[in-house]
């Protein structure tokens, strides 16, 4: 099982960035799907996840600004940032609790890491 995220780059203050990432290879279920992101010389955290298609939940410093969605057709999540300011610059990690067998318990995945910057 693979999550393949994609987006991210250079912005200016205010401006506005997409991410994307997609769950790949052969699984039961995906649970809770979301992102995280970790800042030069801090630890990661929680930026938004979605359990489900109907719920979200934000950190505060993103609450109103970034939108956590989710295509289950594609297994795919995405966040559309906007508003961004220096302090959203992070590598921003996908990820996921994915059931690979009916049964089995739920595991952590993480993609790749994208890297977001927010010029000061």
């Amino acid at each position: 099982v693979q999550l393949q995220a994609s987006g991210g780059g250079l912005v200016q203050p205010g401006g506005s960035l997409g991410l994307s990432c997609a769950a790949s290879g052969r699984f039961f279920r995906i649970g809770v799907m979301g992102w995280y992101r970790q800042a030069p010389g801090k630890q990661r955290e929680l930026v938004a996840t979605s359990p489900s298609g109907d719920t979200t939940n934000y950190a505060d410093s993103v609450k109103g600004r970034f939108t956590v969605s989710r295509d289950n057709a594609k297994n795919g999540v995405y966040l559309q940032m906007n508003n961004l300011n220096p302090e959203d610059t992070a590598v921003y990690y996908c990820y996921a609790r994915i059931q690979l067998k009916w049964r089995e318990s739920f595991n952590d995945y993480w993609g790749q890491g994208t890297l977001v910057t927010v010029l000061q």
